[in-house]
Order: C-alpha cells, then sequence, then structure tokens
C-alpha cells in the first residue's frame, strides 16, 4: 500500500509524463493547422533586401530612379511634377528631384516631418493630405519654398490595433475617402469605420459617415479615368490555406456591404462567420488575384508613351506574403481594362524583387504612380527604392 508521499510522488510523476506526452502533441496539431488553414515563410521578413534587377516586357526598361528611402510606401506626383513618397520609417515626407530629365532622381528634400508611419499622400486643391495611423493631417507650403509651413489635423482619433495603414482620396464631388483597415484577420468590428471606407464632406473631415462597408483592408484606392468608379485592392482574411480565398480587386459602390467577415473575396463563406448568411448579397470583385499576394497600390496607366494596348490598364503592387508555404506575390501585375471592365486574369509586368526560388526576397512593392513622363514607378518598402519602368522602343 502507497504511502502518502509516496502516492503524491506517482501523481507527480503522472503530471511530469503528461505534459511531456502533450507537448509533441500540441507540436503536431500546430503543424496540422499551418497545413490546413495555411503555411508560414520568413523569407520576406527575414531575407536580406538588395536592388532588384527587374523583368519588364520587351520594349520597356527598369531602372532605378532612387534609393535610400526609409520604407517607401504610397507615391503620387505633385506641382512642378515632383515625385512625393510617404517614408513610413522615416516618419514623413520626401521629394523627389529629376532636373535634368534624365530618369534618376539627383535629389532629396523634405516636404514635412514629424507624420507617425506616414503611409499616403494625395494633393488635392494646393495641399498635401498625409494618411497616418491615427487619421489624415493636412499640410500646405504657404511660401512656395517646397517644405510645408502650415498643418492641421484633421482626423486623430482612428484606432491603431490591427492593420494600421490609412489611405486618403478625394472623389471628383471633393469628398475625402479614407480606408480604415479591421483590427484582426477575421472578426465582428466595434468600430463602424473599421474594415471600411469612410468618407467626409471634403478636406474639412466634417461629415463622417460609413461609404462602404466589409472591406478587410483597402490599401489602394484609385478612381477610374474615364467612369469615376473607386476601385480598390483588398487584402482578403489568413490561415485558409495556401491558395484561399484570394486576393481581389474590388469596383466599390457607395453604401455596398463587400461581405467580410462572413464572406471573402465577394464569393466565399467564411468557415467562421458565414454560417448566417454567407455570400448573400454580397457584391462580386472584378479581379481575383492569387491568395497572400497582399496587393497594394494601384494605378490606371493614363500616360502615352506606352503602347496603345496599355492605355487605361490597371497596374497593381504585390507586397508578398507571409503565411504560405510557398511564397508568392513580389511584383507589378497589369489588368488589361476594356470599356471600363477587366478583362482576363492579371498578368506580370514587373518581376524579380524575389529571386527564382524565393528563398531571398529582395524588395516588396507598395506604390505605383504614372508619372508625367509616361513611366510607371514603383516604391519598394524593404529595399528602399523607387524604380521607373519606362518604353523605350
Amino acid at each position: 500500500m502507497l504511502t502518502k508521499r509516496s502516492a503524491d510522488r506517482v501523481s507527480r510523476l503522472r503530471r511530469r509524463i503528461s505534459l511531456i506526452l502533450l507537448v509533441p502533441a500540441l507540436g503536431v496539431l500546430a503543424f496540422q493547422l499551418l497545413t490546413l488553414r495555411g503555411g508560414f515563410s520568413t523569407a520576406a521578413m527575414l531575407s536580406a533586401a538588395g536592388r532588384a534587377d527587374l523583368v519588364v516586357p520587351d520594349g520597356f526598361a527598369a531602372s532605378v530612379f532612387a534609393s535610400g528611402l526609409a520604407g517607401p510606401r504610397l507615391i503620387t506626383f505633385g506641382p512642378g511634377g515632383l515625385l512625393y513618397v510617404a517614408e513610413a520609417y522615416a516618419n514623413r515626407i520626401a521629394v523627389l528631384h529629376d532636373r535634368n530629365g534624365d530618369g534618376t532622381a539627383e535629389a532629396t528634400s523634405i516636404f514635412a516631418s514629424d507624420l507617425p508611419s506616414v503611409h499616403s499622400v494625395v494633393w488635392h486643391d494646393g495641399a498635401l493630405y498625409a494618411g497616418v495611423p491615427t487619421g489624415v493631417i493636412e499640410l500646405r507650403d504657404k511660401n512656395g519654398d517646397g517644405k510645408a509651413d502650415a498643418r492641421k489635423v484633421l482626423i486623430d482619433n482612428y484606432p491603431t490595433d490591427g492593420h494600421s495603414t490609412r489611405t486618403v482620396l478625394f472623389l471628383p464631388d471633393g469628398r475625402m475617402l479614407v480606408s480604415v483597415g479591421s483590427s484582426c484577420n477575421v472578426c465582428k468590428e466595434s468600430d463602424p469605420r473599421r474594415a471600411a471606407i469612410v468618407a467626409y464632406d471634403g478636406p474639412s473631415a466634417m461629415g463622417e459617415k460609413v461609404f462602404a462597408k466589409g472591406l478587410r483592408n483597402a490599401v489602394g484606392l484609385a478612381l477610374h479615368p474615364v467612369t469615376g468608379e473607386l476601385w480598390a485592392t483588398c487584402n482578403e482574411r489568413d490561415w485558409l490555406g495556401d491558395d484561399l480565398p484570394p486576393d481581389t480587386v474590388r469596383i466599390v459602390t457607395e453604401g455596398s456591404d463587400n461581405g467580410w467577415p462572413r464572406c471573402d473575396a465577394g464569393t466565399i463563406s467564411d468557415p467562421d462567420f458565414g454560417a448566417d448568411t454567407g455570400c448573400s448579397g454580397v457584391p462580386g470583385p472584378a479581379v481575383l488575384l492569387q491568395a497572400h499576394s497582399a496587393p497594394l497600390g494601384l494605378a490606371f496607366y493614363t500616360g502615352t508613351s506606352f503602347p496603345p494596348e496599355y492605355r487605361g490598364d490597371l497596374f497593381v503592387a504585390f507586397h508578398g506574403s507571409w503565411n504560405r508555404s510557398v511564397p508568392t506575390g513580389y511584383k507589378v501585375v497589369r489588368i488589361h481594362i476594356s470599356g471600363g471592365k477587366p478583362e482576363g486574369a492579371a498578368q506580370d509586368f514587373a518581376t524579380g524583387f524575389a529571386i527564382a526560388d524565393q528563398s531571398r526576397i529582395l524588395g516588396r512593392p507598395v506604390g505605383v504612380a504614372v508619372g508625367p513622363d509616361g513611366a510607371l514607378y514603383v516604391s519598394d518598402d524593404k529595399g528602399g527604392f523607387i524604380y521607373r519602368i519606362a518604353y523605350i522602343r
């Protein structure tokens, strides 16, 4: 018969054995979850950055327009044809000067500083509007010296947990839009501004209302140059495997419910939140993209130097995956537009940000913009480059 002390020892031994057996079991479970509901790759985060030798279609040439930038995100051309860059890691907006027109920026100046994690920049009626995690800041250069000497905080109350980039765009009627991503991978939000595009009456940021909801993380916003429709890239949810759900490009209409979290990519009933209504009444996406590509900036080609078949087409920057067993993305794609609608699947336009076997990711594209010279400019927040892609033949 066991004494009390012996019984206690046996009990402790059993607990230790149970823990020893539990650890590998949990490891197996974690592996199964990663295998069944999405893989994981550290290449994008841990591999060394570097200059990419971009591969572009015949007749085009890619070159470095600027280097040494600190996390360049979205970009826009402003007064004088200068390129304005949201430098997120430096908390500032840089201005790139190509004074002799040779396709390389000879100088960089700073338009504004003290802009925490600035992500987007857009000009409207003589002012530059910067999207930061907490909201929107208006910047003006009143004395014309190339530096902002007046600033006004328009919005400063957005929650910053989860997806924290803020993209600002103005509609033709003067209303201001701001995209605010979700706080989570998939959940029911308590703040109606999350996973939505929020509208304001104008640059004063008054009259806040939800323009469109159910968009998990609509990072890129652009207006179709002919129809005036709002197009957006959307980063769909994670942990449903390497190939589900697809990321999307959406044509977003005012008042629309685009499905998240109950419906993924406009077509797939979410396994966690879609039991009741699924995708019923949800508008379908304009374009389906490879899952986990992380589409960010987008721009319609409005220049004249590319061949005629490119004019009006849509270019989208793929930032690239992190939770996919085989990395994907890290490129710029072209979507052909005909009659104001997408035609066919996305086609590779600029690759080479990742080496062939995807074991090293040199750069991660973020923003795209068409320059006054008709070239396409692409920002890379990992490598700190701005690339210029021009048609030379």
